[in-house]
């Protein structure tokens, strides 16, 4: 009976190895993402919306190992120092970072706990509160907030950093954010690495910073519209500015030339003298 038992789970075993080597031959990209302390209602919740844009799944290390391992592919055996208990595997037709970003617009935003580390500075903004005059005077007081009283409600004067970036958040200050509905963590998927087959890349840092880098893009075009309108480069995007340019142009020609004439004007005025 034990025998019986030992070669099923090593058939299942079997099975779920060859699922995972044929989706990472059939799947653009292997990503490896972090799933720790993620609650199984939220992790079903980004399973779900995750459907039709990438197979999730959360294979044991050993068998996710021997299916990197049977898959034939030298470079993707890197993957295997990101890979831990608490990771997920992603399989898509995306590219890396398309998936990556999808992860990140799926975080939700989660409530501090006392003891937790602030991976950034918490500041609590200026501005009306729903908090009712009583302890919470005393307690906004005790983290060094600033507040006045209308109509029956506390309005905290100015922004307070109440923990920085690498502290431990202490009970008070998470109470206190818990108040007044400051959610300063969130949690999801997090993206540690990936293997693009299409072109064999290997990524062992994928990092999404949606901000910096539609700040990076918009720097970028801004200098290269510049450059493009300085050699008069025409486009759909630069023929407006090339006009400007001309217009500005036209007008320093004529101004110059108008204090030319004058000076010609008044040299002849005093020959005719």
């Amino acid at each position: 009976m034990t025998g019986k038992k030992i070669a099923q789970v090593s058939e299942k075993k079997k099975t779920i190895v060859s699922e995972l080597k044929d989706l990472i031959k059939k799947k653009r990209t292997v990503l490896v993402a972090s799933i720790k302390s993620i609650p199984s209602s939220q992790y079903q919740e980004i399973s779900k919306k995750l459907r039709g844009k990438a197979v999730v799944k959360v294979p044991k290390k050993s068998i996710m190992f021997r299916a990197i391992d049977d898959s034939g592919i030298a470079e993707i055996k890197k993957l295997k120092s990101k890979i831990e208990e608490s990771t997920a595997i992603l399989f898509s037709d995306s590219d890396a970072f398309e998936l990556a970003a999808e992860l990140v617009s799926r975080k939700s935003p989660v409530k501090a706990k006392s003891g937790q580390i602030a991976i950034s500075d918490i500041e609590i903004p200026e501005g009306p509160t729903d908090l009712v005059p009583g302890p919470a005077i005393s307690e906004l007081g005790s983290l060094g907030i600033k507040i006045q009283i209308e109509k029956g409600k506390i309005i905290i004067k100015e922004p307070k950093v109440i923990v920085k970036e690498g502290e431990k958040i202490s009970a008070g200050a998470a109470e206190m954010m818990n108040k007044l509905g400051i959610k300063p963590f969130s949690i999801g998927f997090i993206p540690l690495a990936a293997f693009d087959t299409k072109e064999g890349k290997l990524y062992l840092e994928i990092k999404v910073d949606p901000e910096n880098t539609l700040k990076d893009l918009k720097d970028s075009f801004s200098k290269a519209m510049g450059f493009a309108v300085n050699i008069f480069y025409t486009s759909h995007d630069t023929i407006k500015f090339l006009l400007q340019k001309a217009a500005m142009q036209e007008k320093a020609i004529e101004k110059i030339a108008g204090g030319e004439n004058q000076i010609q004007n008044k040299f002849d005025g005093e020959e005719n003298k």
